[in-house]
């Protein structure tokens, strides 16, 4: 009977334990407006580098360390993406960005969600909307969000990953505005 006893009060603090990484993640990103970080991004095994500065809501700037100058940006409804030779505008809702951009509905579904994986180093949250599914990952013992998985508008396998994080520094606002297609 007391190993009966042992046995539920083990998985409650397990459930306890689980919920407690789950509401600190949420309460950390809850704290956030901007985020300022290093990429790398793998899109079906091409490696792209750049810095990004992301805002919420659903703005986001990255500068790509390419020779052709390309640049991504959403003003929080139009996601541009734009080279030297290049300029291709979509509807933001249309991209798996709209999501990780959305820290409402990421808190949202962070706090609600029942599954997810944690190890050692990571808890990664699984998301469906729409058409779109997004695997936001996070740092276990920083809580900082640490990247992303996605398919991209061209069904691309998409994971991107951060570093370099900095939060809440002040951001100009016009580095958001979309850019022309000269």
């Amino acid at each position: 009977m007391s190993k009966f006893y042992f046995l539920i009060i083990f998985l409650f603090f397990v459930n306890e334990s689980s919920a407690s990484i789950k509401d600190d993640i949420a309460n950390k990103l809850s704290l956030i407006n901007n985020i300022s970080f290093n990429f790398e991004q793998n899109i079906n095994d091409k490696i792209e580098r750049g810095k990004c500065i992301l805002e919420y809501p659903k703005k986001i700037f990255c500068e790509y360390d390419l020779s052709n100058k390309k640049i991504l940006v959403s003003n929080g409804s139009s996601f541009v993406i734009k080279t030297l030779t290049s300029y291709y505008i979509y509807p933001l809702k249309k991209t798996p960005l709209d999501v990780i951009l959305d820290k409402k509905f990421l808190l949202d579904k962070i706090r609600k969600s029942k599954n997810y994986y944690s190890d050692k180093n990571i808890v990664a949250f699984k998301f469906l909307k729409d058409e779109n599914e997004i695997n936001l990952f996070f740092d276990k013992k920083t809580l900082n969000l640490k990247g992303w998985q996605t398919v991209d508008l061209y069904q691309n396998l998409n994971i991107v990953y951060l570093s370099s994080i900095v939060f809440n520094q002040k951001i100009e606002k016009k580095v958001f505005n979309l850019p022309t297609s000269d």
